[in-house]
C-alpha cells in the first residue's frame, strides 16, 4: 500500500529565506573578494536557491549544473549514487562550490565532493541551503549553512516529493497521514 503525506506547518518562511539567503552572499562574496567562483548547481532542488543566491554575489561567477540521484520515488536516500549530469565545464584551477539543497546523510554530497576534487580544483567548498546534521553518515562539513534542521522530510523552495512541491515559496515538511 503506497503511503500518503500531509503537509506540517510552514518551518522557513519566504522572508526569512530571502534573508538567509542574501547573508550567505554576503558570506561567499567576502571569502572570494578579488577572485571568481564556479557555482555548481545540484540538479533539480538546488536551482532556485542558486538562482536567488547568485544574484547576492559581488564576485564573478560563473555557473554549471550535476544531476546526481540517490533518492528516486522515496523520502529516504538509497545511498546508491548516479550521476545523471556530468559538467559542461573544466574546473581544474577554479574555485569551486558545490551549491545543494539539503543534506541528510552526506553520502551523496561525500561521493560528489571526492569525485570532483578528482579534477584539480584550486578549491572546493560546500553551500547548502539546509543541514540535518543528526542524520550525518558520511564525513561532510558544509563550509556556508543557510539553516539547520531537524529530521523531517523537506519540500518547498526547490525541494521535493515525488517531483512535487518545488514551486512552495517555503520550506514545509511532509508527515504520513
Amino acid at each position: 500500500m503506497e503511503k500518503k503525506y500531509v503537509f506540517g506547518d510552514v518551518m522557513i518562511g519566504k522572508e526569512e529565506l530571502k534573508e538567509r539567503v542574501a547573508e550567505l552572499g554576503k558570506e561567499i562574496s567576502r571569502d572570494y573578494k578579488g577572485e571568481s567562483i564556479l557555482a555548481i548547481c545540484v540538479l533539480k532542488g538546488a536551482v532556485i536557491f542558486m538562482s536567488d543566491l547568485i544574484r547576492e554575489l559581488n564576485v564573478e561567477t560563473k555557473i554549471d549544473f550535476m544531476a546526481v540521484s540517490s533518492y528516486g520515488a522515496s523520502t529516504e536516500s538509497t545511498g546508491v549514487v548516479r550521476i545523471l549530469k556530468d559538467l559542461d565545464s573544466d574546473i581544474e584551477g577554479e574555485n569551486v562550490i558545490i551549491i545543494e539543497d539539503i543534506i541528510d546523510s552526506g553520502l551523496t554530497l561525500k561521493y560528489l565532493k571526492d569525485y570532483l576534487m578528482a579534477r584539480n580544483p584550486k578549491s572546493l567548498k560546500i553551500c547548502t541551503l539546509l543541514d540535518k546534521p543528526e542524520r550525518r553518515v558520511a564525513d561532510v562539513k558544509p563550509d556556508y549553512v543557510g539553516f539547520s534542521i531537524e529530521n523531517k522530510f523537506i519540500v518547498g523552495y526547490g525541494l521535493d516529493y515525488n517531483q512535487m512541491y518545488r514551486n512552495l515559496p517555503y520550506i514545509s515538511y511532509l508527515e504520513e497521514e
